[in-house]
């Protein structure tokens, strides 16, 4: 399953996505931090996409009550993880 997700509250404006069987097999960020967020995606690339939002979920940007992991948690909600 593809998904370009726009994201809410965070420096990057999509991110597109790419599930199969439940294992992550592309994540790329639009605008942010670029550095931290080519590591992200080569991070959680290859891993269940259940076990990225138990790791990733919930964590914030400074004072900002999201961030571009935590905007890509709610985008595997989103596909129905």
């Amino acid at each position: 399953m593809y998904l370009n997700y726009r994201t809410q509250g965070t420096c990057s404006s999509n991110i597109e996505l790419e599930v199969v069987d439940g294992i992550i097999r592309h994540v790329t960020f639009w605008g942010g931090c670029n550095g931290n967020l080519q590591g992200i995606s080569r991070l959680v690339t290859g891993m269940p996409a259940a076990e990225v939002v138990k790791r990733l979920e919930g964590i914030r940007c400074g004072s900002r009550l999201t961030s571009c992991p935590d905007q890509l948690c709610q985008a595997l909600h989103q596909m129905g993880y």
